[in-house]
C-alpha cells in the first residue's frame, strides 16, 4: 500500500495544535492536580501528600477570606437572567430580522459593535453612567446590563444563522392547512429551532458566570465569583483556592453536558415526529 507522505504544513499545524492544547489544558490539569494537596501541602510543586481536606475545608469550613457561597449564588442568579434575556431577545430579534425593514443595517451594526470595544471600557462606562444618573452600581442591574452586551450579539448571530438555513416551506404548510401565525410559530417553527435556542441559552449563561471584566466596574457591592476568585489570588495561600477552580469548572462543564444532552434529546424527538 502508498501511504501519502505528509508534508510540511501537516507537522506545523500539529505542532500548533499541541501547543493549543498544552494552554488550554495545562493550567486547568495543574490546578485540577493541586487541589488534592494533603492538609500540609502548599500552592507549588511537589504535593505534601493527597488528600480532599481543601474541598470539605472549601465546602463545611467558615473562610477566613472571601465569601464563596454568596459570589457563587449571585454569578448563577445574574447568569440565569442573563440566559433568559438574552434567548427572548435573540429569538425576537432573529424573527424580526427575517425581513428587511427601514434601519435595519444600521441596528445589526450598532448591536455588534460591542464585541469590537475593550469589555473593560464597556464596564466602566456602564459603571459612570449609574452614578451620574445618582443609582448604585449593582450585579443585578448595572452588571446585569454590561453582561448583556456581550450575550446578546453572539445569541444574535447564531439565530441569524438558524433563520437563514430554516425553510419557509414549513410555515407555508401549516398555513395551508388552517393554522394561525401563533399556531405555526407554536408548533412548527419553535420545535426546529429549539435546540439552537438551548445553544444560545448555553452561550449566554457561560459568558456571563465567568464574565470578570465587563463586571469588574459594575457589580457594585458585592462580588460575582470571578471577581471573588480573583480577589482570593492576593489574600489566600491554601490550596482552597485550587479546590474552589476545581469546583467551578466541574459546574462549567457538568451545565455544558447538560446542555449538549438536552439538544441530543430535542433532534431525535424531532427527528421521530419527522419519521412519524
Amino acid at each position: 500500500m502508498n501511504s501519502e507522505k505528509r508534508g510540511l504544513g501537516f507537522y506545523i499545524l500539529t505542532a500548533f495544535f499541541a501547543l493549543f492544547v498544552l494552554f488550554l489544558y495545562g493550567p486547568l490539569t495543574t490546578i485540577f492536580i493541586l487541589s488534592f494537596q494533603g492538609p500540609n501541602g502548599g500552592l507549588t510543586f511537589p504535593m505534601n501528600g493527597s488528600s480532599v481536606h481543601w474541598f470539605k475545608n472549601l465546602l463545611f469550613e467558615q473562610q477566613a477570606v472571601g465569601d464563596f457561597g454568596g459570589a457563587f449564588s449571585r454569578s448563577l442568579i445574574l447568569g440565569l437572567m442573563t440566559m433568559m434575556a438574552t434567548v427572548v431577545v435573540s429569538l425576537l430579534a432573529g424573527l424580526a430580522f427575517r425581513r428587511r425593514f427601514l434601519g435595519s443595517g444600521p441596528l445589526f451594526y450598532l448591536t455588534i459593535a460591542s464585541l469590537i470595544v475593550p469589555s473593560i471600557l464597556i464596564s466602566l462606562g456602564i459603571g459612570l453612567a449609574f452614578q451620574v444618573f445618582g443609582l448604585s452600581p449593582a450585579w443585578y442591574s448595572s452588571a446585569f446590563g454590561a453582561h448583556l452586551t456581550w450575550t446578546l450579539p453572539f445569541g444574535l448571530l447564531i439565530m441569524f444563522a438558524v433563520f437563514n438555513r430554516f425553510n419557509p416551506a414549513y410555515e407555508e404548510a401549516a398555513r395551508d392547512l388552517g393554522a394561525t401565525s401563533w399556531q405555526t410559530f407554536a408548533h412548527v417553527v419553535l420545535p426546529i429551532i429549539l435546540p439552537s435556542l438551548v445553544g444560545v441559552g448555553l452561550f449566554g449563561f457561560t459568558l456571563s458566570y465567568d464574565e470578570f471584566a465587563r463586571t469588574l466596574m459594575t457589580a457594585g457591592t458585592f462580588n460575582t465569583l470571578p471577581l471573588e476568585i480573583y480577589g482570593m489570588t492576593t489574600n489566600v495561600t491554601t490550596p482552597v483556592l485550587y479546590a474552589l477552580g476545581t469546583v467551578t469548572t466541574l459546574f462549567s462543564m457538568g451545565i455544558i453536558v447538560v446542555a449538549l444532552v438536552a439538544i441530543a434529546v430535542l433532534r431525535k424527538r424531532r427527528a421521530r415526529k419527522v419519521a412519524g
